[in-house]
C-alpha cells in the first residue's frame, strides 16, 4: 500500500488534545482530485460537522486546478466523508458532549485515492500550549547539546 502525504493540519495538534483517529475517504469531483494530486490542499479554518446521519468537511480549501475550465470546483464548498454509520454515530455523540469536537488532522493519497485522517479533539487552554511549548523548547536544546558534543 503506498501512501503519500499532501497536506498536514499541523496547527491541530497545538490547539487540541487529539484521541481518536479514524481514516475517511472523500467525495469529490472531476478537478479536485488533480488539485489535491498537486498539493494544492489546506486545512486553515476546516472542521467536520454532521447532519442527518452524514458527516461532512466544510472550509478545506482545495485550489482550483491549472488547466481546469468553466467546469472547475468551487474552493471551499461542503464535501462528504465517507465513514461507517456506527463511527458517524459515535462520532456525533461525543461531539454534542462538552468541548469536543472533530478536525481534520492529514490528507494523504493511498492507492490513487484521497483519504481525510480526522481526530476527535478536545480543546487547549491557554497554560496547556504553553506546557506543550516548554517540553519542545527542552527537548530541542537538548538535541542541539548532544550534537556540539
Amino acid at each position: 500500500m503506498s501512501e503519500k502525504i499532501v497536506s498536514l493540519n499541523r496547527s491541530a495538534s497545538h490547539e487540541y488534545f487529539l484521541e481518536d483517529r479514524y481514516e475517511a475517504g472523500l467525495v469529490l469531483t472531476g478537478t479536485e482530485i488533480k488539485s489535491i494530486r498537486q498539493g494544492k490542499v489546506q486545512f486553515k479554518d476546516a472542521y467536520i460537522s454532521f447532519n442527518e446521519g452524514e458527516a461532512f468537511i466544510k472550509e478545506m480549501h482545495i485550489a482550483q486546478y491549472d488547466h481546469g475550465t468553466h467546469f472547475n470546483h468551487d474552493e471551499t464548498r461542503e464535501r462528504k466523508l465517507l465513514l461507517h454509520r456506527d463511527e458517524i454515530r459515535k462520532l456525533n455523540n461525543k461531539v454534542k458532549l462538552k468541548g469536543y469536537t472533530v478536525v481534520p488532522t492529514k490528507m494523504y493519497l493511498k492507492n490513487g485515492r484521497a483519504k481525510v485522517e480526522i481526530a476527535l479533539a478536545k480543546g487547549k487552554a491557554l497554560y496547556d500550549k504553553r506546557q506543550d511549548d516548554k517540553i519542545k523548547t527542552a527537548k530541542r536544546e537538548m538535541e542541539k547539546a548532544l550534537k556540539l558534543r
